[in-house]
């Protein structure tokens, strides 16, 4: 089989010929080894992997199809971000305080994809615990972009999106407290998908820093495979405290091959009502695609949520501190020299956080929610940039300007935290490309709607596609609404 053949299947054609016995899961297993071995040097996106461990799972996996079992996802390769568990692996956050920690199980997530026939390829790279917007650390290094290696693909799921952006694999596991998953999607050209609040089940694993923000994100190369990513993993689990017990179906697989209403009400919001900076070329590619959209018949105006005053920049960072101090101040005494810097920073800053302070950040937390509740009484779905600017330079924690303006270090980040704060589904779909790097639209609903943003994201999808034939923007460019 030819290099970029199996590379190029979505997650669904490869299941489809491994359960139907065109293709061995082990073939699979095979094919994506060898990538990893020739490409991951290169980017330092899988920082665990074993070739051993994949082709025993990827054998297994064989076995149980002929005997009889039903493997809906049997020999799909998929990696896991390096702050979620592996049982028996080598499993870090990125940290050298965790360096020798071996999980004691998978994480619920993983155990899922397993059972369902997954393989698991590699684990990825992220920053230390998660909490910055570049995939670097200091035990593995920097993960580099897959288009430009001078680059970063942002964070914190870099490696995730690095490695599934080059075909190491052809779904990743990821985590989203602030943007993790749809920022690096939208820098890489992928679908990240941050569902809503209780969704996915993540009831033991890590200490989260960000408690009560932080879900699981999905990322895949187009929406259909990432919204059977999230169908499979959809559930309830009573020992997550944060999972709800709905009745009613939410799969999102079924929603897609149906018309999209024209009576659903569309917002665009460029700047999110709070006068974000954005770059200017990133800002015009998307209200081209948005404009796409209104000619091909999409009721869409343009309207800002009417947010709390407090409700800028990442508002509520205070609360990433104070978790950050809660779990790691004590290590600064004997291991801060162990630590990134960065995250050096933020411990400190949480230990001048009071209990005032969080009170107060929980309040506005929900005012923030209040406020989008308020907004999605008037409409159905909301659009905005999922980042303000293209990947930037690998050594750069940040972009030092955003639209022609000087740039806070959270200001690459500032689009996608607001919507953790409210437990809503958001996810970044590729919108084209600004100085030969993608650029992605946040496509935000109610809580609970993620078949619904994800049914909008497969319209984006197919009017980029279209878009990338060279047809007109204006007669052809987008799927015409039924």
């Amino acid at each position: 089989m030819s290099e970029g053949t199996m590379a190029s299947w979505t997650a669904r054609e490869l299941a489809a010929r491994v359960c139907a016995g065109a293709l061995k899961a082990v073939e699979v297993a095979r094919f994506f080894i060898a990538r990893v071995e020739r490409l991951n040097p290169g980017l330092n996106a899988i920082v665990q992997f074993d070739a051993r461990l994949v082709l025993e799972e990827a054998e297994a996996v064989d076995r149980r199809l002929a005997d009889g079992e039903a493997l809906p996802m049997a020999g799909v390769p998929f990696t896991v971000k390096d702050n979620l568990w592996v049982g028996g692996r080598r499993v870090s956050q990125g940290s050298r305080l965790f360096d020798g920690f071996v999980a004691p199980r998978d994480g619920w997530a993983v155990a899922r994809l397993r059972s369902h026939g997954a393989v698991m390829l590699g684990i990825t790279n992220c920053s230390e615990f998660a909490c910055k917007g570049v995939s670097s650390n200091l035990l593995y290094g920097a993960t580099r972009h897959p288009m430009d290696p001078s680059l970063t693909p942002g964070g914190s799921s870099g490696g995730a999106a690095s490695a599934l952006a080059a075909s190491l694999g052809l779904l990743a596991l990821g985590t989203d407290a602030g943007g993790s998953t749809r920022r690096p999607a939208a820098h890489c050209g992928l679908v990240g998908l941050k569902p809503s609040a209780g969704l996915i089940p993540h009831p033991w694993g890590f200490p989260e820093p960000n408690y009560g923000l932080s879900v699981i994100g999905a990322l895949a190369r187009n929406v259909a495979d990432c919204a059977w990513l999230y169908d499979h993993l959809l559930a309830y689990d009573a020992g997550d405290p944060a999972a709800v017990p709905i009745a009613v179906a939410l799969q999102a697989g079924h929603a897609l091959a149906m018309p999209f209403p024209a009576s659903l009400r569309i917002a665009w919001s460029p700047r999110l009502g709070c006068d974000f900076a954005v770059d200017e070329d990133v800002l015009q590619t998307l209200q081209q695609r948005v404009d796409a959209l209104r000619a091909a018949g999409w009721k869409i105006d343009d309207a800002d949520p009417a947010w709390p005053a407090e409700a800028r920049e990442y508002p509520l960072l205070a609360l990433q501190q104070a978790g950050l101090h809660a779990l790691y101040g004590h290590r600064l005494a004997d291991a801060r020299d162990r630590i990134d810097p960065d995250l050096v920073a933020q411990i400190d800053a949480g230990a001048a956080i009071t209990p005032g302070d969080v009170a107060q950040a929980l309040r506005l937390r929900e005012r923030i929610g209040a406020s989008l509740l308020r907004f999605f009484e008037r409409f159905d779905l909301l659009l905005c940039p999922t980042a303000p600017v293209t990947a930037w330079p690998i050594d750069q924690l940040g972009p030092a300007v955003i639209g022609g303006s000087p740039s806070g270090p959270r200001g690459h980040a500032a689009f996608t935290p607001l919507f953790n704060y409210c437990g809503m589904p958001a996810c970044s779909v590729p919108a084209g490309l600004v100085r030969g790097l993608p650029v992605g639209l946040q496509i935000v609903g109610p809580r609970f709607e993620d078949a619904r943003v994800l049914r909008c994201a497969a319209q984006v999808e197919a009017s980029q596609t279209h878009c990338a034939l060279g047809r007109s923007p204006r007669s052809s460019c987008t799927s015409e609404i039924q």
